[in-house]
């Protein structure tokens, strides 16, 4: 089965991705916008000497009969806001992932897309306050949000301001639910966890 990796150049998001190649079948590689940093630039070095194809800033991608939409708004200084935020739609459930964006990509996704209302949503930058903006979760609307994140982090992620402005989705956190799986069963979404 041919594996398709998108991630953006922090440590945290691309530090295994060397191992990820040497070790599984990735058929493409997807770059977030912006500058090629250190880490990314040694992962090209692999995945040319692998022949793996890679793309960068890229807007669509079709992977069977479905399609991801990769919300490219601008270039922006903040490797975070240069995160990939991708959105999907899956049998009429949206889905929308946030990688690191921070609060001002979020307003710039309301004024370019309309998304409506979202059925799951992967909360940006690990529940930091730096995103989940008040605006932008009231716009989206999550039904269901996931927060993933480590037990005791440094960080003390997620940020209370950021539960609180998302209260009125149901909330799955990794620290806490483990691993959280959604899957499409005759059109009904399901979803299971499995503790850490």
């Amino acid at each position: 089965m041919h594996k398709r990796m998108s991630q953006h150049g922090d440590y945290d998001h691309m530090g295994e991705a060397i191992n990820l190649v040497n070790n599984f079948k990735v058929d493409k590689v997807v770059f977030n916008c912006g500058e090629i940093n250190d880490l990314e630039t040694e992962l090209i070095k692999v995945l040319d000497k692998k022949k793996i194809k890679y793309y960068s800033c890229i807007k669509e991608l079709n992977i069977d009969n479905n399609k991801l939409y990769f919300l490219q708004t601008k270039e922006y200084d903040s490797e975070n806001d240069n995160s990939n935020v991708i959105y999907t739609d899956l049998n009429g459930y949206k889905f929308m992932f946030m990688g690191d964006a921070g609060i001002e990509k979020e307003k710039d996704i309301l004024e370019k897309y309309n998304t409506g209302n979202i059925e799951v949503l992967k909360v940006g930058h690990h529940g930091s306050k730096t995103s989940s903006g008040k605006e932008f979760i009231a716009e989206i609307n999550p039904k269901y949000s996931i927060i993933s994140v480590g037990k005791h982090n440094r960080y003390s992620h997620p940020n209370k301001e950021v539960l609180d402005n998302l209260e009125d989705s149901k909330m799955y956190r990794t620290d806490i639910d483990g691993s959280i799986m959604f899957k499409i069963k005759n059109n009904k979404l399901k979803i299971e966890t499995c503790s850490p």
